[in-house]
C-alpha cells in the first residue's frame, strides 16, 4: 500500500508536452492539481525567444513547485527546438566530418548557455548511439560517428559542458538505436542481441558519457531478440541487467515519448506508464498529447492505489527524481 506522502508525489514521476505557442489553461490545471514534476518543450513551444521565456514563466509560475524540470531537445541539426543564434548548432554528423571535437564545445556552450538563461534546465542530449546502418533514417544527421570511440568523445565534451552551464545531460537511446532499420516513432524496430558485440561497441558510448557525469538516461522503443521478448521500454531485464548492473548507472532513466507507435506492444497509454515504471524507468515522458497524459496519470494512480506498484519501488524512484532537483539547487547560474 503505497503512503499518502507518496501519493501526492506521483506527478513528479511525469513529464509532459503541450501543443501549439503556448500552454493551455487545461495543461495548466493538469501541472497545478497533479503537480506533475517537468515539461517537455517542442518547436510550436518556441516560436521566438521571448515567447519561449514567457512560456517557462507561465509554467514554473503555474505548477508551484521550486524546481520544475523544463526539457528540450536541443541535439544540433534537424533536432533544434530553438532555431536562430545563438542556441541553433549544427548536427553531430557534420562535426564528425568538419570542425571536430573543439568547434562543437563552442557551440554547444553557447546553446546550453542560451537555453539555461531561459529557463530550460534538461536537454534530451546528447544521441549515444553509434550510426551502423545507413538506412536507419530516423538517427540520419544524429550521431557523432560510426565507431565507439568516435561517438565516446563527443558525448564526453556534450555532458561536460552542459555540466559547466547549469543543463541536465540525458544520455540516448539505450541501449543502443544505430543499426535500426525502422523509426520507433512509427513501429517497433528488432534486433539481434549479441552480448559481446553489444558490450564492445553499443554500450562503449553510454559508459563514457556515464564516466562524464551524464545526469539521465532514456531508453527506446526496441525488441532485443533473443535477450528479450519485450520492448526495452517494458523490459527489466534490459533495465536490471543491461543499465544498471553492466553499465553501472544508478540515477534516473526516462523513457522515451510513449506515445510513440513503437510503444503500443505495451497497451494503452495508462498500461505503458505502468508497465514501463514496473520495468524499471523513474521518469515517464509524454509529448504533445497532454490529455493522453492525463489518462495514464489517473491510469498509473490507480494502480499504486490497489497495490500493483509498490511503496518501495515508489521510494527509490522519487529518490532518484529528487536527487535531480537537488542538482538543479546546486547548479550554476548563467
Amino acid at each position: 500500500m503505497i503512503r499518502r506522502e507518496q501519493e501526492r508525489q506521483l506527478g513528479r514521476l511525469f513529464v509532459v508536452g503541450f501543443p501549439g505557442p503556448e500552454p493551455p489553461a487545461a495543461f495548466k490545471r493538469f501541472l497545478v492539481e497533479d503537480q506533475i514534476g517537468g515539461v517537455i518543450l517542442f518547436e510550436e513551444n518556441c516560436p521566438s525567444d521571448q515567447k519561449t521565456r514567457e512560456n517557462v514563466e507561465t509554467l514554473r509560475h503555474a505548477s508551484g513547485l521550486p524546481h520544475l524540470l523544463v526539457a528540450i531537445d536541443q541535439e544540433g541539426g534537424r533536432v533544434c527546438r530553438l532555431r536562430g543564434a545563438p542556441a541553433e548548432f549544427r548536427s553531430a554528423e557534420s562535426y564528425v566530418e568538419k570542425g571536430g571535437l573543439e568547434h562543437f564545445r563552442e557551440d554547444y556552450g553557447r546553446s546550453t548557455v542560451y537555453m539555461e538563461s531561459l529557463g530550460i534546465n534538461l536537454n534530451l542530449a546528447p544521441v549515444a548511439d553509434i550510426y551502423l546502418n545507413e538506412s536507419n533514417t530516423v538517427l540520419k544527421g544524429r550521431c557523432f560517428g560510426r565507431t565507439p570511440d568516435q561517438v565516446s568523445s563527443f558525448v564526453k565534451v556534450a555532458v561536460a559542458t552542459a555540466a559547466q552551464n547549469g543543463i541536465l545531460s540525458c544520455l540516448k537511446h539505450f541501449p543502443g538505436l544505430g543499426a535500426v532499420d525502422l523509426d520507433p516513432h512509427v513501429a517497433t524496430p528488432r534486433l539481434a542481441f549479441n552480448e559481446i558485440v553489444w558490450t564492445k561497441r553499443d554500450l562503449v558510448p553510454f559508459i563514457a558519457g556515464i564516466e562524464a557525469g551524464a545526469d539521465l538516461i532514456m531508453t527506446t522503443h526496441v525488441v532485443l531478440e533473443p535477450f528479450d521478448t519485450a520492448i526495452a521500454t517494458g523490459s527489466a531485464r534490459v533495465i536490471d541487467q543491461l543499465l544498471r548492473d553492466r553499465a553501472g548507472f544508478d540515477g534516473p532513466v526516462i523513457t522515451d515519448d510513449l506515445l510513440m507507435e513503437g510503444a503500443a506492444s505495451l497497451g494503452s497509454v495508462g498500461e505503458r506508464a505502468v508497465a514501463a515504471f514496473l520495468a524499471g524507468h523513474d521518469i515517464l515522458l509524454f509529448g504533445r498529447d497532454f490529455e493522453a497524459a492525463m489518462t495514464a496519470f489517473d491510469y498509473f494512480s490507480e494502480a499504486c492505489r490497489r497495490g500493483e506498484i509498490s511503496s518501495e519501488r515508489l521510494a527509490a524512484s522519487l529518490e532518484r527524481v529528487n536527487g535531480l532537483k537537488y542538482k538543479l539547487r546546486r547548479a550554476p547560474i548563467g
